[in-house]
């Protein structure tokens, strides 16, 4: 695909749309665009926008589609597969002002929300009113809920609550012509016509730029408890997982965290926390509902089935703040392996009875090409994050043999049954790795449904396939 570059015409033009303080062309100005959290990728817009209303964006995309134009749509920049990167330079447009809660609709137990909403102050706003919005991935108290959209973003609660697909019920969209829709209806049944709601879920912007979410709310649950679990390997952890939705408990998270991603944690965030001997890894378990002795019970039900686990020894979190710091033990984990060194992050996922041989295959791999791994993850959904640590690498071997052990590991994964990303999308880097799983037929299908939204290819360009 052919694109032209940003002339001072058309810079003018972008600054008519959106004014003169909501664009950037300055190269020192630019670099906050230029990268998001994928490891050691830059590349630079030719100009940044950040238009404030959804007739700024319809004006943006009609101007660059006349003018062949590439076009970046950005959130927070707290991806991880380099989705909001602007690979063919041209105008990325930053949805940071779109930073509205439009409406809390209690009756309906549904809110509309513009797409720059940071994830958690919105949980927060729907909570104070009693009401609960499930999905909260890592990064929630940076991440936009546009970004999680564009990602199918979900977070420790997916495994009782469901990811994102199950609350978006329709979606403002500015196509790449300047057309105006809503994807579909604000109800909880939709049986009219291909869903483009659900289409747009996981799109990573290349079909078209959210400007308005419908999300459905549930009630908040007012009981939770907290334990976290210690076995002697990450295969017994992982196999306990299974075991405890098959005793007929679903908890609202169940974490896998190994025991050098802890110790990372511990030298990073100085979280004080007993590490005994002979521990390798923990799960951190979370139930939660409406009534204490029912949750009781259920803790009771998970501890018998972690005995026939080889489970050493079970906290029980007696406070919030305890609470809180186991947390912060599992969602800081990411950000204490990226201070130690060198790495790179996979985003696995497996049919959960599959976690025992996905993470000792992981082992394996690395051993082979001379890379250690940390494992962590959302294991009640079978979706682990696969931290490689450069470690003893040489720097050609890191360069040149790691996308091959990378490539053994999402092999792996597909062979037993899974795919190669839960949440963390496909953007960029892990592009070529999709025929591992995908054929020819769906490359056809993908690509004829991006021409259809996109018959010029401006959106996002360079991503997924």
């Amino acid at each position: 695909m052919n694109y032209n570059i940003i002339t001072p015409p058309v810079i003018e033009a972008i600054t008519t749309i959106v004014g003169a303080d909501a664009v950037i062309v300055q190269h020192d100005d630019l670099e906050k665009y230029s990268h998001d959290e994928t490891e050691d990728l830059v590349y630079y817009p030719e100009v940044v926008a950040k238009p404030q209303t959804p007739e700024e964006v319809a004006a943006l995309l009609k101007l660059c589609s006349k003018h062949r134009i590439p076009v970046t749509p950005r959130g927070a920049g707290t991806g991880l597969s380099g989705g909001a990167l602007p690979v063919k330079g041209g105008l990325l447009i930053a949805m940071e002002r779109f930073d509205k809660v439009l409406e809390i609709d209690e009756q309906n137990l549904q809110a509309t929300v513009e797409p720059g909403v940071i994830t958690e102050e919105f949980m927060n706003q729907v909570a104070a009113k009693g009401l609960f919005y499930p999905v909260d991935p890592a990064s929630k108290g940076s991440c936009f809920i546009g970004g999680n959209v564009s990602h199918g973003s979900g977070g420790p609660r997916v495994v009782k609550y469901g990811t994102i697909r199950e609350y978006v019920l329709n979606l403002q969209v500015v196509l790449a012509s300047g057309e105006i829709i809503w994807t579909g209806a604000n109800t909880l049944k939709y049986a009219s016509g291909y869903n483009l709601t659900q289409l747009m879920i996981g799109s990573e912007g290349t079909l078209g730029i959210v400007t308005k979410i419908v999300v459905k709310l549930i009630p908040l649950p007012t009981v939770d408890a907290l334990m976290l679990a210690s076995f002697p390997s990450n295969e017994i952890a992982c196999a306990a997982v299974s075991a405890i939705f098959r005793a007929g408990i679903v908890p609202s998270a169940l974490e896998f965290m190994e025991r050098r991603g802890v110790e990372w944690v511990m030298e990073y965030d100085d979280i004080a926390f007993d590490l005994k001997d002979g521990v390798e890894a923990f799960l951190l378990i979370e139930v939660d509902g409406n009534n204490q002795d029912v949750i009781f019970a259920d803790c009771e039900k998970i501890n018998a089935v972690l005995e026939n686990y080889n489970c050493s020894d079970v906290l029980f979190a007696d406070s919030s703040a305890q609470k809180e710091e186991l947390w912060r033990l599992r969602r800081t984990m990411a950000v204490s392996i990226k201070s130690n060194s060198v790495y790179k992050e996979e985003d696995t996922v497996v049919p959960r009875a599959a976690l025992p041989q996905l993470i000792k295959g992981i082992k394996e791999v690395g051993s082979k090409y001379g890379f250690e791994s940390v494992c962590y993850g959302h294991a009640g959904d079978g979706n682990l994050h696969v931290n490689i640590v450069k470690a003893k690498m040489s720097d050609s071997d890191w360069t040149n043999k790691l996308k091959f052990g990378i490539r053994e590991i999402f092999e792996l994964t597909v062979s037993l049954g899974g795919t190669l990303s839960g949440e963390h999308g496909i953007g960029l880097v892990q592009k070529e790795f999709m025929p591992i799983k995908y054929s020819d037929v769906h490359f056809a299908l993908w690509k004829g449904i991006k021409k259809v939204f996109d018959p010029n290819g401006i959106l996002n360009p360079g991503k997924i396939f």
